[in-house]
Order: structure tokens, then C-alpha cells, then sequence
């Protein structure tokens, strides 16, 4: 469906894409996972023919974003980041405008549509700038299908809404998968690269590794320890001072530890956190996430630029 080759974007002489190479099979949710400034809007854009890359090139279906733009628009759908329609158009308005603009009706592709757009249905009078933000997602999400598009591109799509209607939105792009639409979708969110089929880990402009989710976690290759204690913040000061520390950074409302060692020794450790008064904290080995292998890769891209 995508193969994307070397693409390089660079802007007032910073490079925010550098050598980035993929490919994203039919029926696949392809999913970008990295922090803000990764990378991933420009990619994006550049995927959806609207930006241009200083180097390299993406194909769609065979098709060249560059020079086959007009054809590439007629088979993608873009959602981006931020709630681009029109506001002060209802609900109804906006997807007639947008199936317009695509040579097409709301009737003629409404099975495609159904599942998402039948959530907001009863407020298709509304105008679209008083919606939820959960609402306005889902019919963004309706303008962006209502072409019947062979590829999805969704910009973060969850950022920003509450957890339910992130877990309703990932359960929709599921049912497009199950209809042969192919999606890439970025995230912030660590929890939601499970989802995917495949992803990207990306940060700074370059992609990290690409694989299956449990594929990553696989990598992760130590093994791994929660610590929690009524003093979270000041326990991570002092752990990161214990000798056979290798790392340790804050996870919701414990801290994830990885020993020098192939295993921590608990004597020493137990004799440690004593010493330096943390005798209620409470030590788990426990199974790695995707972005403790994010955060692993982080710290050898750290050492290597600092040898």
C-alpha cells in the first residue's frame, strides 16, 4: 500500500526528517508512536501530498505523492491534529460539503460511514464548533471517509479527548480494518501502539525500530522492576545514585528500574533503600511496555551522541 524511501524534510536549515523508510501493507493500522516534535505531522503531510519532501519519495498504491497528487488525494483521507472544519457549519453541513467537494453523496457511501457517523447522528443540526471534543473527532472522522478512501491518515487523533471516547475511536478504526481500509495513525500515547498491527517508534526526525508490538516489547531484552513508595519523587533522586543503578525514570505512579546486573541483588538493594529511609517501598519484577523499550533506545541514542 505505502513504500516510503529516504524522505528528508528540512526547515530554515533544521532537518525534521531525516532517512525516514517504510512500508504499510494493505488492511494494516500502522501506528507512529513518539512524543511531540518527532517528526510525525510533517510525515504526514508529506504522505497526504501536502507538503513536499527535500529528498526521497512515497509511493500510494503505486501512485507518487508528488507527481500524481491529484489521484493521491482522491485515494487518502486525512484527518489532521488539530479540528479543521468548518465551525459555524452543523454537523450535517460539513459532510455534505466535504462528499461535494469529492464528486459524491452522503447516501451513496453512508454504509461506509454508519458506524461512526450514527454516534452523532442526533446532533446533525448542531454547529460543529459546539460539539464535544469527542464528537467533533468522530466527524472529522466522517469527512475523511466519506470519499471512500483507500488509506486513512490520522494525525493524533485521540489527543486531547477523554479516555472512553479514545477507546470507542480505536474500537472504529478496528472496524475499518475488518473492511479492508488501511490506516496509519500517530500517537503520543504509548498504551494505544498495542492497537496497532505494526508500528514506528520515532523520535527527533528518524525512526527508532519497526516491528509488532510484542515483538518490541521483545527487545527489551532486561529484566524489569516497579518500584513504589509514598515518597516517589525523592526515592528516584536516590535510586539513581545506587551503584548498580542503570536506569530508573518515573511510570505513572511507580518507577521502572533496570539493574546493571542481569537481576537486582535484593540484599543490597533492600539494604540501600534502608539506609536512605524508603524501608515502606515496595519492589515488582514486572513485564516490559513499549515504552520501556522507547525509553531504552532513547538512552543508547543519548550515549552514542555523547561518545
Amino acid at each position: 500500500m505505502i513504500q516510503a524511501n529516504h524522505i528528508k524534510k528540512v526547515f530554515d536549515q533544521i532537518t525534521v526528517l531525516e532517512d525516514i523508510s517504510f512500508e504499510v501493507n494493505q488492511g494494516e493500522i500502522f501506528g507512529f508512536i513518539g512524543p511531540d516534535g518527532a517528526g510525525k505531522t510533517t510525515l504526514f503531510r508529506i504522505i497526504s501530498s501536502l507538503m513536499l519532501p527535500e529528498e526521497g519519495s512515497v509511493k500510494i498504491n503505486g501512485l507518487d505523492v508528488v507527481k500524481d497528487y491529484r489521484k493521491i488525494r482522491m485515494i487518502v483521507g486525512y484527518m489532521p491534529g488539530r479540528f479543521s472544519l468548518y465551525s459555524d457549519l452543523t454537523v450535517i453541513e460539513n459532510l455534505q460539503f466535504f462528499a461535494t467537494v469529492f464528486g459524491t453523496t452522503i447516501e451513496k457511501n453512508y454504509d461506509l460511514i454508519r458506524e461512526v457517523y450514527q454516534q452523532i447522528e442526533p446532533f446533525k443540526n448542531r454547529q460543529a464548533g459546539n460539539l464535544s471534543g469527542g464528537m467533533k473527532q468522530k466527524l472529522a472522522l466522517s469527512c475523511a471517509l466519506i470519499h471512500e478512501p483507500k488509506l486513512l491518515v490520522l494525525d493524533e487523533p485521540t489527543t486531547g479527548v477523554d479516555a472512553v471516547s479514545r477507546r470507542e475511536f480505536w474500537e472504529l478504526l478496528n472496524g475499518l480494518k475488518e473492511k479492508g481500509i488501511t490506516v496509519i495513525v500517530s500517537t503520543p500515547y504509548m498504551d494505544e501502539a498495542r492497537m496497532c498491527s505494526r508500528v514506528a517508534l520515532i523520535q527527533k526526525g528518524s525512526i527508532l525500530l519497526i516491528n509488532t508490538p510484542p515483538e518490541i516489547i521483545k527487545t527489551f531484552g532486561q529484566k524489569l522492576y516497579a518500584l513504589r513508595s509514598p515518597d516517589i519523587y525523592r526515592l528516584l533522586l536516590d535510586v539513581r545514585k545506587y551503584p548498580q543503578c542503570k536506569s530508573v525514570f518515573p511510570f505513572g505512579q511507580s518507577l521502572h528500574y533496570v539493574d546493571k546486573n542481569s537481576e537486582i541483588n535484593k540484599n543490597d538493594f533492600r539494604l540501600f533503600l534502608k539506609q536512605n529511609k524508603h524501608e515502606d517501598t515496595v519492589v515488582e519484577l514486572i513485564q516490559p511496555e513499549i515504552e520501556d523499550v522507547f525509553m531504552k533506545l532513547m538512552e543508547k541514542e543519548t550515549e552514542t551522541a555523547n561518545e
